[in-house]
């Protein structure tokens, strides 16, 4: 009927209504919503993964921001390990030819010798170098000396080589007839020799070498560094360089030998003076016996020797044409001053001047005369060696 409202189905009613809960009852599910609430957040990552969206916008918005997190640090490691790994494994130029003397001295660190790489161009990064000698074990097992670098070098192989002591070597010619001032400037030329090998005296190595012991204590060792090839350290010290050269002289003058210098009742130490003259006087074997035999037949005769080398030792010159006025020099060197051998060895002599001077060979000359091209004219007479040193030495 009109003005009549409609009557509600009571099971409709029953539907839209809601039950109340008493003052003292929880909510249905109130307890665990604690719980619900943390799964709910947990999966929301996982929700989104299935294609769903989280219905909660800080839950999302946090997943979003740990895998842009995740990304970003995943790329700065990657990108990271890439610049160590080249930066250790990968040279600083792996085709450089160029060999760089490098030097670690005695009391540097790690920090100094990674910075003097890098100062050198050996290696690009000097803090990596630290870092992997350190984590290497051998920060401190790098050893002093030179070392022939190359940029071409991995950090693996310059650390090797410095645990290891792989000096840098060279070999070195030492020529019959040099003096020891020649042969410490040949040395520092060539291995930067440390210390002056002139200046050794015999009294440091007597125990040692036992054809030392009639040489004065506090000469030189003139003479007796036995000119050869050798294979020395750079920057190898002046006592162990004489050490090999005096056991080389050792090995070169046998048993037979010094049998042979004590038949004749003479000294090792004045087979090496002779030998040392003969050295500088003339050049071939043949002609070093000859004046062997010349020189010594004037010791017997306790003639002066007047030999031209020993003032050229004196006066550092390297002349045939000996002036009057360096004839007079007072030096117990100068054999045309005083009689007899000189005071000491004027060269470091070669084999076969040495064998010359054990095994002279006799002849009826007594004077002999150097001509510049290497030739020796003997003579008999003094008024022929005139002659001819008028003829030949103008």
């Amino acid at each position: 009927m009109e003005g009549e409202k409609p009557k509600v189905s009571p099971l409709w009613r029953a539907e839209r209504s809601e039950p109340k809960a008493s003052a003292g009852a929880k909510a249905p599910g109130s307890g665990a919503r604690g719980c619900s609430s943390a799964r709910s957040r947990t999966s929301a990552c996982h929700a989104e993964d299935r294609g769903f969206k989280s219905h909660h916008p800080r839950e999302y918005f946090s997943c979003s921001m740990k895998k842009q997190v995740f990304i970003i640090s995943f790329f700065i490691f990657f990108f990271l390990f890439l610049f160590v790994f080249f930066e250790v494994y990968f040279p600083k130029d792996p085709n450089s030819k160029e060999q760089i003397l490098f030097e670690i001295k005695r009391g540097e660190g790690l920090r100094e010798i990674s910075q003097n790489l890098k100062e050198k161009g050996i290696i690009k990064n000097a803090t990596l170098f630290q870092l992997y000698t350190f984590l290497n074990g051998t920060s401190r097992q790098l050893k002093a000396g030179y070392y022939f670098l190359s940029p071409a070098f991995s950090f693996q192989q310059l650390v090797e080589k410095f645990a290891k002591g792989k000096v840098a070597k060279e070999r070195v010619t030492i020529p019959e007839g040099f003096t020891l001032k020649e042969i410490q400037e040949r040395l520092k030329e060539t291995i930067l020799i440390k210390g002056d090998i002139s200046q050794l005296k015999v009294k440091d190595f007597k125990e040692e070498f036992d054809f030392l012991k009639e040489v004065p204590e506090n000469s030189n060792l003139e003479g007796f560094l036995f000119p050869d090839t050798y294979e020395f350290f750079y920057g190898e010290k002046a006592e162990e360089i004489a050490r090999k050269m005096l056991t080389n002289f050792g090995q070169k003058i046998n048993a037979e030998l010094r049998k042979e210098i004590e038949r004749q009742g003479k000294s090792i130490y004045q087979i090496v003076i002779m030998a040392s003259m003969l050295e500088k006087e003339v050049k071939t074997l043949e002609d070093k016996k000859l004046v062997s035999g010349i020189l010594w037949k004037r010791l017997e005769k306790a003639m002066p020797l007047q030999v031209d080398a020993t003032i050229n030792f004196i006066t550092g010159k390297k002349t045939i044409k000996i002036s009057l006025e360096d004839l007079q020099i007072d030096s117990p060197y100068n054999t045309y001053k005083y009689k007899g051998l000189p005071i000491g060895p004027i060269s470091n002599p070669g084999l076969d001047s040495i064998l010359a001077a054990i095994y002279p060979k006799e002849s009826e000359f007594w004077y002999y005369l150097s001509l510049p091209e290497g030739k020796t004219i003997f003579t008999k007479t003094l008024q022929e060696h005139n002659f001819f040193k008028a003829k030949y030495l103008k």
